[in-house]
């Protein structure tokens, strides 16, 4: 039974620890592409806060929501951008589809945590100073939001 097409609606997720250093994850179908954790919603309703939760637990096994680490951890950063799907992943939308929409979060670990990657979906994981991180990311936007992390970090804390 094949895969129903993608929502072209998804969540980019900045995980990162108090000292700003950055969890990005390396591709499997795209050896060399590191990038945040990242996923679509799962149906139209599902509200963005549990995209992010879930795509966070099945990218790197951390659990939103666990006693070591609350919900309000995940905080939406209330920014979207809107970007063309890359031709080389259209095929797993609707036919014709060619743009998303993609909502930026931020969740704060309290230190460097050991990551269990799904090995369908990525291969090797770092935790890198921000900047490091952004510099690897292969998405310009994902650049920028990692780039953002330290206005964002000092505005929740204002």
């Amino acid at each position: 039974m094949p895969k129903p097409p993608k929502i072209p609606e998804s969540v980019l997720v900045v995980v990162h620890t108090p000292q700003l250093d950055v969890l990005i994850i390396e591709r499997a179908d795209r050896p060399g592409f590191w990038q945040s954790v990242t996923g679509s919603k799962d149906r139209i309703d599902e509200p963005l806060v549990e995209t992010a939760a879930r795509e966070v637990g099945e990218e790197t096994g951390i659990v939103v929501g666990s006693p070591t680490l609350p919900v309000s951890a995940l905080i939406d950063w209330g920014e979207h951008i809107e970007y063309e799907i890359y031709p080389m992943w259209r095929h797993r939308y609707a036919e014709g589809v060619s743009r998303n929409i993609e909502h930026w979060f931020g969740l704060e670990v309290p230190h460097r945590v050991k990551i269990t990657l799904a090995p369908r979906e990525h291969t090797a994981y770092l935790w890198l100073p921000y900047e490091q991180a952004a510099a690897r990311c292969f998405s310009p936007s994902n650049r920028d939001a990692i780039l953002q992390l330290p206005r964002r970090v000092r505005a929740r804390g204002a």
